[in-house]
């Protein structure tokens, strides 16, 4: 039992120990190279190949071969982008994506640029929602590519990545989505949402760190990022992670089967925790209320406050919280996503996120938002800034959320 309260699982969860069981016996009995002829070798072969086939079941995929695991989602997301884009450079060279985007997306398309290829970088509206029209507008005959991430890793919208998908099958331009986040949380179909590359990790539903995958629908040609040896169909070379590989087959097929009732337990915790915190005064909420926003994410901006001092304070409490997308809270640059959407430099510094698991409890949460009071009235006491005296409408707070919270499922 812990004597703290986690609720950063959007940046990573803790590995569930049938998970962990489950990768052990491939550190030390069947430790065998897949490449390897003899039995350890196709003991280990046999292992990943079983796995491939879970995860493609789970995907919607009938085709294991359509799997392509990597180290991480951020190499699933490069392979895709760069090794779409090198290949395809003499039929075009615009791609569409968001302003959105995870940096997995953002920087390897601001590297694109700079050799040459014409990215367009959609807006979103207040939720973080583009519009599905707009990307209709922004294909072109030289578009080789469409990426609009599925969930988003900061304030929890879902994009409609199947009406996006079938503009872009009917346009004829490939498109690839991140779904790191809402894989084993969303439902999820390459298939009947017109996916044809899509990165996905471990990490972020209770399996191992350090491995991901990137579908890649049959026939469809990428450029490889890496010479070696041809493993994983002469995309990524190098000896698989086969302990990693298990875990993440593990981890899936754990989250699946439990897919209904852990999906409603998140969603009651997310929308009792969206509730209390919006509660106190000065608060709004980051993103859609309703079905269109992740079970796991709680993303709440407290005006007048620095995001840095409530995490420091939390922490100190033994709640353990993000300031913006974890990836990049370190920096002092306002998040991007958050301005993305109208937020002022200020409303984005002072936005916390609060991302939730299936191992959360009503209590925790209950817990939580009573720090969260705690700590609010605790540096707004410490500061000379009087909010009474600003007239300017901070956002969704607590009246916004009671006429929305009927949309959710």
């Amino acid at each position: 039992m812990t004597n703290y309260i986690y609720m950063d699982n959007n940046d990573t969860t803790p590995m569930l120990p049938e998970v962990f069981e489950s990768m052990k016996p491939y550190f030390t009995e069947k430790f065998g190279n897949p490449a390897s002829l003899h039995k350890l070798g196709l003991e280990a072969e046999t292992a990943v190949n079983d796995a491939r086939a879970r995860l493609a079941h789970h995907i919607g995929s009938t085709d294991p071969d359509e799997i392509i695991f990597t180290a991480s989602a951020t190499e699933a997301n490069n392979m895709a982008i760069y090794g779409l884009a090198y290949e395809s450079s003499a039929k075009g060279r615009h791609i569409v994506t968001t302003k959105v985007e995870h940096n997995a997306i953002i920087n390897p398309l601001k590297k694109l640029q700079k050799e040459g290829f014409e990215v367009t970088f959609l807006p979103v509206d207040a939720e973080g929602f583009v519009d599905p029209n707009d990307i209709k507008k922004a294909l072109r005959q030289d578009t080789i590519l469409c990426s609009v991430i599925h969930g988003n890793h900061e304030i929890g919208t879902i994009q409609d990545i199947s009406a996006i998908g079938k503009i872009c099958r009917e346009a004829g331009v490939l498109f690839h989505t991140d779904a790191a986040q809402s894989f084993t949380k969303v439902p999820l179909d390459v298939n009947k949402d017109n996916i044809d590359l899509m990165s996905l990790n471990a990490h972020k539903f209770h399996g191992p760190k350090g491995i991901g995958l990137l579908y890649k629908r049959r026939g469809l040609k990428l450029q490889k990022l890496m010479e070696g040896a041809p493993q994983e169909n002469n995309l990524r070379p190098g000896t698989e992670n086969v302990p990693a590989i298990i875990g993440f087959a593990q981890a899936a097929d754990i989250a699946m089967a439990g897919f209904t009732q852990d999906t409603a337990h998140m969603i009651k915790l997310r929308n009792r925790l969206i509730e209390k915190l919006l509660q106190i005064p000065h608060t709004r909420l980051n993103g859609p209320a309703g079905s269109r926003r992740l079970p796991t994410n709680v993303d709440i901006t407290f005006s007048y406050i620095e995001g840095e001092a409530i995490l420091m304070h939390l922490s100190m409490r033994g709640i353990y919280v993000s300031s913006g997308s974890a990836c990049s809270s370190k920096a002092l640059t306002p998040s991007v996503v958050l301005t993305s959407i109208g937020l002022k430099h200020e409303q984005a510094h002072g936005a916390i996120r609060f991302s939730l698991s299936k191992l959360n409890t009503m209590e925790q949460v209950d817990k939580v938002a009573e720090a969260m009071t705690q700590v609010t009235e605790l540096l707004r006491s410490m500061t000379a800034f009087i909010p009474e005296q600003h007239s300017e409408i901070e956002g969704k707070g607590a009246s916004f959320y009671q006429k929305k919270k009927t949309e959710d499922f």
